[in-house]
């Protein structure tokens, strides 16, 4: 089978987790007799430098003639240091999505038996962890009219949702929670925003052509607590997009590291795989970035967007071989005194995908 990929190594440590994830996809097309072609483009900071746009024209249309998107990271501390600053990293990537429409950021949380001891939570509250947050993504805050008045006194940020914006994702969240255990946490802070009373009542109406799938709600800050006091009783959380960015991050640290995780972003058409982290501009360069998260991100590319459910396995079932074998990198290793570098790293998944 053949595939065309775009590759968006972005800033920081993206280039190098994404090359990792490359020689994975490699050694698989290798195994499987696949072919994929790989098309790179600039964006964020690096796109910025170049180009002077965070989004260029030409990634662009890489990403529109492409099966799908493998994403690296994105951000550059010399933006995060002036708030005045027109243009930066992170307006690539939001662009991106509204762009394509990739309104669905699936983000699967499970945590390897081996790594229960990096995790600040107790062992007895990491065994059968296992869920998946499903974060609206092209609506809400982020994209709500921005205004500074001219006094430069106050600012807002408006936050708005339609309902066709709900129902979209909640479907998506049901069918996930279909083929798993059945539940969906819907998150929301109903008793304050108006916004999150259309979304408390819309998840209500897309729940009854789902008989077979429990609902719930819980307001967000419930949420946070408990995804750290009984993390193994969620199965899909489903929420906005601020809210979404928010609990994903917190429960990556159940896992030990925020490195270890993948995502999907995904609309109608188009599909931009990538981890959870961002660029760490501070270890580029280094060889101490852990690609498990870029690699496993190509994993669900394989899965997703291409129907490779085998091969999604070989290299989900490599990671876990590799960190069994107690082979770990620099953020995973418990006196991060005796640890491998990225590439080396990369070097023993790919052996084990073989």
């Amino acid at each position: 089978m053949q595939k065309t990929i775009a590759v968006l190594p972005g800033d920081g440590i993206g280039p190098e987790i994404i090359e990792e994830s490359i020689n994975i996809l490699n050694a698989v097309a290798k195994k499987f007799n696949h072919m994929f072609e790989y098309k790179y483009g600039l964006i964020g900071a690096s796109a910025i430098d170049k180009t002077g746009d965070p989004f260029p024209k030409e990634t662009e249309e890489i990403c529109r003639t492409s099966d799908a998107i493998l994403f690296g990271a994105i951000g550059d501390p010399k933006y995060d240091n002036d708030p005045r600053a027109k243009v930066r990293p992170e307006q690539g990537i939001l662009r991106l999505r509204k762009s394509l429409e990739l309104f669905a950021n699936i983000r699967p949380v499970s945590i390897y038996p081996e790594l229960f001891d990096i995790s600040p939570l107790k062992n007895e509250k990491l065994k059968n962890v296992d869920f998946i947050i499903v974060r609206e993504l092209t609506g809400g805050i982020y994209f709500g009219e921005k205004k500074r008045f001219s006094s430069s006194k106050s600012a807002s940020d408006v936050l708005t949702y339609s309902k066709d914006e709900i129902k979209r994702i909640a479907k998506k969240a049901f069918d996930l929670a279909k083929k798993r255990k059945k539940k969906v946490t819907s998150v929301d802070k109903a008793n304050v925003l108006e916004t999150s009373r259309l979304w408390r009542e819309t998840v209500n109406e897309i729940s009854q052509d789902y008989s077979g799938v429990e609902l719930n709600h819980l307001f967000v800050d419930n949420t946070s607590m408990q995804i750290i006091k009984r993390p193994s009783e969620f199965d899909v959380i489903l929420t906005e997009n601020m809210f979404g960015d928010i609990l994903s991050d917190e429960a990556s640290v159940l896992a030990g590291s925020i490195g270890l995780l993948p995502s999907a972003s995904i609309g109608e058409k188009y599909a931009l795989y990538e981890p959870i982290h961002g660029a760490f501009n501070k270890a580029a360069g280094k060889n101490i970035a852990n690609p498990v998260g870029t690699i496993l991100s190509a994993a669900m590319m394989l899965r997703l967007s291409f129907k490779m459910e085998e091969e999604a396995q070989v290299v989900e079932n490599a990671v876990k071989e590799t960190i069994k074998d107690g082979k770990r990198t620099k953020d995973t290793a418990p006196s991060q005194e005796t640890y491998l570098g990225t590439k080396e790293f990369g070097e023993i998944i790919k052996k084990n995908c073989l």
